[in-house]
């Protein structure tokens, strides 16, 4: 009876009977019971477990090649009658993994006297090879030598190790980094502040740490990140940029002005958290730095020596353009700004309601404890956004600005809201005022949402005009660009779409404040508004000799001009020269980078 307690754990395509329908045995489960009990039944059967049993007592071994001893095995193992002649006998019962449903004793094997049973070998182990390592994978022994004989051919003749500005060559060469990397790198194996580096020092944290064989994105998130972080902070960077401003032939020019090293560094900072930490908490993880593109930002940084042509997070002019815009608006100078100073943002492009908005710290919680005021940071935060309404940040950033209930759909009614002050302000303006009922049918038409009866976050994402959706809520200057645009700059664009919103604006912004540096000379006798006159350069030269930490040149266009016209009156009276030409592009350049003026 204790052979039937295993029956329910037959499958029944192991009986393998021919003339039974499998199907017929899979939906009435209780006829493999009643056939296995009825071959139990059977006087061969019978004969059959008695015979292996006495051998069992007797420790008699099995004969698993031949016919057994017992007087029921011959050679033609006669079966019960009930299976046909000729066929296959059934498979003993299985488990549903597959493993043999067998009873394992010592120096035992399974028999071949006419038994049933088929004979079933024990499953084969697959051994799958390790595809986790914790701290990496290990290199291969080839490549880790190569790598220890780089190694010592740099540390040849510093038998007592590297100093920090002899470290760079490792890390370009052998780590295969930015060298502005080379300080972070020096003193994260430098932990005891011993001042120098070993040979076995630095192969126990390169080699033996499996380093070598990381992407460079996990290499960079190990350097900088803290020991008892998973997590990058704004700190962490600190040391790698103060390196770049220290090394790199294109910021050469701050050396002399420290305060304005520190606000460049604060930026690219500002600038890299924005794109690159997405979910805005402040804290970078590994799986963020390895979807942006800083990567590819810092290599290009490093190997370009005009830092302007670095777009992404590094360069000077679009630092100078963000900083110069925020000391336009602070007007007071306390390096904070207010609903009132920002409202002035853009020729008083933006409207009350969504200034409100944003000093509500709806799309973004201030960094700024002062209340009703907003810090440098914030501004950055609120500049990007604003001059790029293509990027993802920035669509969000705008989305839970016009989303009044936050129920992340914007519906007819919140965008109304918004767009009745745009009307209000084209009418005052003169303009012909659009409907709003017209507008919303244009924006449904540019967007093309799943439901025409609101916006998502999805569908504005899914389309390259979402940044002019906003535009027309709240920004009456871009508002009315769109609808007169010339398509000769739609075609400048299309040739050249390498560049963002953001690029653009910041080349556009350049060039309007070099063109007002220009013409605010024009008043006087001395004709300074043309970009060949040799006096233009030779002030702009000087003034550049005078520079602190105090006001951009455009910020303040009477002391400027004051100050042109006190120059142009030593300059006349010291050389008296004339006729002397320069190059428009060099004085663009110097104009460029001069930081400020007191």
């Amino acid at each position: 009876m204790e052979f039937v307690a295993d029956v329910g754990t037959l499958d029944p395509e192991l009986l393998q009977l021919p003339d039974v329908s499998s199907f017929a045995v899979k939906s009435n489960p209780y006829i493999a019971d009643e056939l296995f009990a009825q071959w139990l039944s059977l006087p061969d059967t019978g004969r059959l477990i008695k015979s292996l049993l006495d051998d069992a007592k007797a420790g008699v071994a099995f004969n698993v090649g031949g016919n057994s001893n017992s007087t029921s095995g011959s050679s033609s193992s006669p079966l019960p009658s009930m299976f046909p002649t000729g066929g296959t006998p059934p498979l003993s019962p299985r488990s549903s993994s597959g493993s043999p449903r067998t009873v394992k004793r010592a120096g035992i094997g399974p028999s071949s006297l006419g038994s049933p049973l088929k004979l079933v070998s024990e499953p084969v182990k697959e051994v799958i090879p390790q595809f986790y390592f914790q701290n990496g994978r290990p290199p291969p022994n080839e490549l880790k030598q190569q790598c220890v004989s780089r190694i010592d051919q740099l540390f040849y003749g510093h038998a007592d190790g590297l100093q920090i500005q002899e470290f760079k060559s490792v890390t370009k060469e052998i780590c295969k980094l930015p060298s502005f990397f080379s300080s972070a790198l020096f003193r994260r194996i430098d932990a005891d502040c011993t001042g120098v580096v070993t040979r076995d020092a630095f192969v126990d944290y390169w080699v033996n740490s499996n380093m070598m064989t990381m992407d460079m994105a996990t290499q960079i998130y190990k350097i900088l990140k803290q020991l008892d972080c998973k997590y990058l902070v704004q700190e962490d960077f600190k040391p790698v940029l103060r390196e770049l401003l220290a090394t790199h032939p294109g910021l050469e020019f701050l050396q002399s002005t420290p305060e304005f090293q520190e606000r460049y560094a604060e930026t690219v900072i500002y600038r890299i958290f924005y794109y690159v930490n997405r979910s805005g908490s402040g804290h970078l993880t590994l799986r963020e730095l390895k979807r942006g593109n800083l990567i590819a930002a810092m290599q290009h940084a490093d190997e370009e020596e005009d830092i302007n042509k670095v777009l992404r997070y590094f360069s000077y002019e679009h630092f100078y353009v963000i900083y110069c815009k925020f000391w336009e608006l602070d007007t007071d100078h306390d390096f904070l700004i207010d609903k009132e100073n920002l409202i002035r943002y853009g020729n008083h492009a933006l409207t009350y309601r969504i200034v409100d908005r944003i000093f509500s710290q709806v799309p973004r919680k201030f960094t700024c404890t002062v209340d009703g005021k907003m810090g440098y940071e914030d501004f950055v935060y609120f500049m990007l956004s604003e001059e790029d309404k293509s990027s993802e940040p920035s669509l969000e950033y705008w989305f839970k600005c016009i989303d009044l209930d936050g129920n992340g759909v914007l519906t007819p009614n919140e965008m109304q809201f918004f767009y009745e002050e745009q009307l209000h302000r084209m009418e005052c303006m003169a303009q012909e005022p659009v409907l709003f009922e017209d507008i919303l049918c244009q924006m449904i038409d540019m967007i093309g949402p799943e439901r025409e009866s609101h916006l998502t976050l999805h569908d504005l994402k899914g389309s390259k005009l979402s940044g002019n959706v906003f535009n027309i809520l709240f920004n009456l200057n871009k508002f009315m660009a769109f609808e007169t645009r010339d398509p000769f700059l739609i075609r400048q664009e299309r040739e050249d779409p390498t560049l963002t919103e953001w690029d653009r604006a910041l080349l556009n912004s350049i060039q309007r404040s070099f063109d007002a540096c220009l013409k605010l000379g024009t008043g006087s006798k001395m004709g300074l508004a043309t970009t060949s006159n040799p006096i233009a350069y030779r002030l702009l030269s000087l003034w550049k000799a005078k520079c602190t930490f105090s006001m951009p040149i455009f910020c303040c266009a009477r002391y400027w001009q004051l100050y042109l016209l006190e120059r142009a009156v030593f300059w006349k009276a010291s050389t008296g020269r004339k006729g002397e030409r320069c190059s428009g592009v060099l004085l663009r350049n110097s104009y460029l980078r001069t930081p400020v003026y007191s």
